[in-house]
């Protein structure tokens, strides 16, 4: 029975000194993601007198010019300059995060030399900026609305976090699947800011997408960045919701971005450290 006791006795202590590992663990990680966050957004707009308002302007900028130019062609549709500035603060988070993920982890590549550290948790924090600039925009674009006439209901704002969840993922699963790559392939930046520029006149951002014929709608809808615009739009500005058909689609696109860019990642990243 001492035997057995002792046994279990040994067992028990084992199990509890086990048992917090995954905890110390996850703070840990916590803790990093937070030094990390803070670190990047610190940086970012160090020395700057704007400081994050920089990051607002950019989009503003680019909503006053665009509107001067294009409200003219498009003088019959009374709410252009809502759907311009849903499509534009959209379309900057998307351009942003997936800029600064796709080059994560060659710009910290000292951390993977010279520390223990998740590699992606490395991709996941760069793209932290983006995130907390989409956050500011979504409260932008609410008081705009609203002082527009349009303020959107609460189910509205609901469905449009949803899709705004949803082109993260889309921009999360790139950059774990870029990141690595580019360590290896170091054109792919240059590939993609080409990319990005044909893709910001692909995206229904700047001309409403009923212009278009009905039959070219479906390679539009291939770019990410279209569904989660149009039905931002749909939501926010006209009061109505996208079809079931539409959700389903639009979950599946960013589901399969997602878990293209893990299984990416997976597979090269336990080899990152020798491309830096």
């Amino acid at each position: 029975m001492d035997g057995m006791t002792l046994a279990a006795d040994a067992a028990d202590t084992a199990d509890a000194a086990a048992a917090p590992r995954p905890r110390r663990a996850a703070l840990a990680h916590a803790g990093l993601v937070w030094t990390l966050v803070r670190t990047d957004f610190k940086a970012r707009y160090h020395g700057t007198i704007g400081g994050f308002v920089w990051a607002l302007l950019k989009p503003l900028s680019m909503f006053v010019v665009l509107m001067s130019v294009f409200s003219f062609l498009f003088a019959t549709n009374p709410k252009y300059k809502l759907d311009l500035i849903v499509g534009l603060f959209l379309w900057d988070f998307f351009a942003e995060g997936t800029k600064t993920g796709l080059m994560s982890l060659q710009a910290r590549g000292y951390l993977l030399t010279k520390a223990r550290v998740p590699s992606w948790i490395l991709v996941i924090t760069s793209i932290s900026n983006a995130l907390i600039t989409l956050l500011v925009f979504s409260i932008v674009m609410v008081l705009f609305l609203t002082a527009a006439g349009h303020a959107p209901s609460a189910s509205a704002f609901l469905a449009y976090g949803a899709y705004a969840a949803a082109m993260a993922a889309m921009v999360v699963g790139f950059s774990l699947a870029a990141s690595v790559l580019f360590l290896r392939y170091r054109d792919l930046n240059q590939v993609w800011e080409v990319v990005i520029q044909a893709g910001f006149f692909i995206a229904p951002i700047i001309y409403p997408l009923e212009i278009l014929p009905e039959r070219f709608h479906f390679y539009l809808y291939v770019w990410p960045p279209t569904p989660v615009i149009e039905f931002s739009r749909m939501a926010l500005v006209r009061g109505v919701m996208p079809t079931a058909t539409g959700h389903v689609y639009l979950a599946a696109d960013a589901a399969i971005c997602l878990i293209a860019g893990i299984a990416v990642f997976r597979w090269l990243s336990p080899r990152a450290a020798e491309f830096v």
